[in-house]
């Protein structure tokens, strides 16, 4: 498992944090394992923040307001967004419209990277590793 570049979804990483029952057993040992190169997006940090800012994270609070903290406990690595990102994000053929998920996915996809999550979407898209 270890050794692995990883993107860890927007509601993974809230797992991760708050509701660890949540996550898989094959995703909490990857995460755990500290072999493990974990990434959280900026565009998960900018997911949470809206979405708390607007009432739609309710429980998650405290991960909001100890966003940076939380990231400093995970060991993740920032994985900002870049055109290369961004432009596939835009040209993706996927009829999901979700303007996060589209660039976690090129994010991953773009990075070579596994990406963390129970989004049935997301694992159902035949050029993106996933993991759950």
């Amino acid at each position: 498992m270890g050794a692995m570049k990883y993107l860890l979804d927007t509601h993974t990483l809230l797992w991760a944090t708050r509701d660890i029952e949540k996550l898989s057993g094959t995703a909490l040992a990857v995460i755990e394992d500290t072999d493990s190169m974990l990434f959280v997006s900026s565009v998960s940090g900018y997911e949470i923040m809206f979405k708390h800012y607007m009432g739609k994270l309710t429980g998650y609070s405290y991960v909001a307001d100890n966003f940076f903290e939380i990231l400093g406990t995970l060991d993740v690595i920032e994985l900002p967004v870049n055109m290369r990102h961004a432009h596939f994000a835009g040209t993706i053929d996927w009829t999901h419209r979700d303007p996060f998920d589209r660039l976690l996915v090129a994010q991953a996809h773009v990075e070579n990277m596994i990406m963390i999550t129970d989004d049935t979407a997301i694992k159902s898209l035949p050029w993106v590793n996933t993991l759950w």
